[in-house]
């Protein structure tokens, strides 16, 4: 079943960059956004993180907390996480649970070739956990602000 809005998120999140596992009830009475993106380090991936770094302080002045979910290893995660000081947790689905529970993990084409891979796509919650809006079409380079006039 892939998850949509009105639908709980799971609450086994995942393991974080410092191999610590993430529950969904961590956040309870928080807001929460999660982010999926294809691969640490790319550029499209490390602008949409560095917005959402950037833009995090209104972020959490209106409520919500970020965490980004890709297939990438807990290093490289560390790795990524260190390089541009990001402020929020960063989940490694290496088993690609949450890429498939949340519906990412798609067919994808690039050049005439024909893969999976992760959708870019971002989830937003309510304070229990309730998805309450999708963004299919992310900006990368304007995520924070994109998400904060979503959410108005």
């Amino acid at each position: 079943m892939v998850l949509k809005i009105g639908d709980k998120i799971p609450e086994l999140l995942g393991i974080d960059a410092d191999g610590n596992e993430v529950m969904a009830s961590q956040f309870k009475g928080k807001k929460l956004v999660i982010y999926f993106y294809p691969k640490d380090n790319t550029s499209g991936c490390t602008a949409e993180a560095c917005s959402l770094s950037n833009g995090y302080d209104n972020l959490l002045k209106a409520g919500y907390a970020v965490i980004g979910v890709s297939k990438d290893s807990v290093a490289s995660h560390r790795k990524f996480s260190d390089k541009y000081s990001l402020p929020f947790k960063l989940i490694a689905d290496t088993e690609l649970v949450l890429n498939k529970a949340f519906g990412v993990w798609q067919e994808k084409k690039m050049c005439g070739k024909v893969y999976m891979g992760t959708v870019r796509t971002t989830f937003v919650t309510d304070e229990n956990g309730v998805i309450t809006h999708i963004i299919n079409k992310v900006n990368t380079k304007d995520a924070a602000n994109q998400i904060l006039k979503e959410i108005k």
